[in-house]
């Protein structure tokens, strides 16, 4: 897959929904019912970070929902990348980006959201042909003042932020012109998930679904 090929599939992804959801999942048992929960109420595009021991099982538990779409967040090597995809991921969310992990994604035909901080960042990506890039971490490296004044000379590329997004502050990010959607990870609070509250779940979904884009 080439990287235009991956930023059409990831601008296609990003196009869902408003908001893409930044899951942590420590139990495999949540993972079915909160794939559920989150496409119910809206947000169909789900990022599962490989942060814990479950993820790659809750990865295989969601790829089976019906209208999900399933992606592993964190990717950092070419490893993880060969183990997303064996776990059923059908695209890949990056805080950076390598050579080896755009190569390795490239390789598997993996969409990538690669990850880009600063100005020199994203035109390295832009380079190789990335044009759908997410922007990370958004609030510590300037929130959305700082992603529309990278946005002014760089038009050609879309963003999904993330990384201390919030309902409160999502729609700031939202209205830039270079913003397709935005991760976060509110939809899906850990307490509501130990509670097993997918009722609650699907209501902030649906919330977060209803954002309006610019």
């Amino acid at each position: 897959m080439t990287p235009a090929d991956a930023s059409l599939e990831a601008e296609k992804l990003c196009r869902l929904a408003p908001v893409i959801p930044v899951l942590v999942i420590d139990e495999v048992a949540q993972a079915r019912p909160l794939a559920e929960a989150l496409v119910r109420g809206g947000l169909p595009a789900l990022e599962v970070t490989l942060r814990t021991p479950a993820a790659l099982e809750a990865i295989a538990e969601m790829a089976a929902v019906p209208g999900g779409v399933v992606g592993a967040g964190t990717l950092i090597t070419p490893e993880d990348v060969a183990a997303a995809v064996e776990a059923g991921a059908k695209f890949g969310v990056s805080p950076g980006a390598t050579d080896r992990l755009l190569d390795a994604c490239a390789e598997a035909g993996l969409p990538l959201l690669p990850g880009a901080a600063t100005a020199t960042e994203a035109m390295a990506l832009l380079e190789r042909g990335y044009t759908v890039q997410k922007f990370f971490p958004a609030e510590a490296s300037g929130g959305a003042s700082a992603l529309k004044a990278i946005g002014a000379p760089l038009p050609q590329i879309r963003f999904c932020p993330t990384g201390g997004v919030s309902l409160g502050n999502a729609p700031e990010y939202l209205g830039l012109s270079n913003v397709l959607c935005c991760g976060g990870s509110w939809v899906a609070p850990k307490d509501k998930l130990a509670a097993g509250d997918w009722a609650g779940i699907t209501a902030l979904a649906s919330e977060a679904a209803a954002l309006p884009r610019g």
